[in-house]
């Protein structure tokens, strides 16, 4: 159906950043919000981090949409910053921090 997971974990300076993706077929359900609320409750609440980032291409609104439904504040556009097949893409950065939650 999908994968969720972390990267580029520093546990030390408290940080994440949050990556999924899922099937077409899956899509327009809610599934990707509720398991990046999940497992962002259970990165800032269990595991202790401070601040959690989630990226995206500008071109892709359905993960913008999935960025707000689950809480993230949207921080700002990174030009030019993601490489796709088709070339360079902005990229918008959201995050989430502890007490936002």
């Amino acid at each position: 159906m999908g994968l969720i997971g972390w990267g580029d974990i520093d546990l030390g300076a408290g940080s994440a950043e949050i990556l999924y993706w899922i099937l077409p077929a899956a899509r327009g359900g809610g599934v990707v919000v509720e398991a990046t609320k999940r497992v962002s409750e259970w990165a800032l609440n269990d595991l202790g981090l401070h601040r959690l980032r989630l990226c995206h291409s500008v071109a892709n609104p359905a993960s913008c949409r999935v960025a707000d439904k689950a809480g993230y504040s949207l921080e700002g556009t990174m030009r030019s910053a993601l490489l796709h097949a088709d070339g360079w893409h902005d990229e918008h950065l959201h995050a989430l921090v502890q007490g936002d939650v």
